[in-house]
């Protein structure tokens, strides 16, 4: 084999493993998107079976106030059912506002809001969201440097051909306001 040829080759091999190389990263970074959003997937499955015991708190307490409690159970139902992110995203939305109502509801039942349960189960939702939050910065950084990742060049050139598509953030949305202050928990 002649000089030429070997530098060909040597030409092909450092390109194929440039290749390798950046796509690894790209399924490295995809793994931490799909990790991260794992991981916000937990704290709502948590948030999602406190639900139930801070509904029948408020039950013996607010027996008449129905339409509030069917709307915290139906918005939890409609959560854990969400299939995609920006479903998911739609539905934690609608939860969160179904759970302010019924802590708004709390105020006007002293005993409840006095009742120890009831204060647990508040400081563990509380808990909870501050964890959400977290999870949630975690998942759009990740988010954001997949995204960046699969729009650079060179990888840019090829990220499409192998799957790698843009994912969505976990955005709040207009209720994002409401939810960059922490929780008031009133005891």
């Amino acid at each position: 084999m002649s000089t030429t040829g070997w530098v060909v080759l040597g030409v092909i091999v450092v390109i194929v493993l440039w290749a390798i190389s950046v796509y690894n990263g790209l399924v490295a970074m995809r793994q931490r998107v799909n990790q991260s959003f794992a991981d916000i997937d937990v704290q709502l499955k948590q948030r999602h079976d406190l639900i139930p015991n801070l509904v029948e708190t408020v039950k013996g307490y607010a027996a008449h106030e129905r339409g509030t409690l069917e709307a915290v159970v139906q918005a939890r139902n409609t959560a854990i059912a969400a299939p995609g992110v920006e479903q998911k995203v739609a539905a934690e939305n609608m939860l969160t506002g179904a759970l302010r109502q019924l802590f708004a509801l709390s105020e006007s039942y002293p005993d409840l809001k006095a009742n120890q349960n009831f204060q647990q189960l508040q400081a563990e939702l509380s808990d909870i969201e501050n964890k959400l939050a977290a999870a949630r910065r975690f998942f759009n950084n990740a988010v954001q440097e997949y995204n960046t990742g699969i729009q650079q060049f060179p990888a840019a050139l090829f990220a499409g051909m192998f799957g790698f598509h843009a994912q969505q953030f976990f955005d709040l949305g207009e209720s994002r306001a409401q939810l960059d202050q922490a929780p008031n928990v009133k005891f």
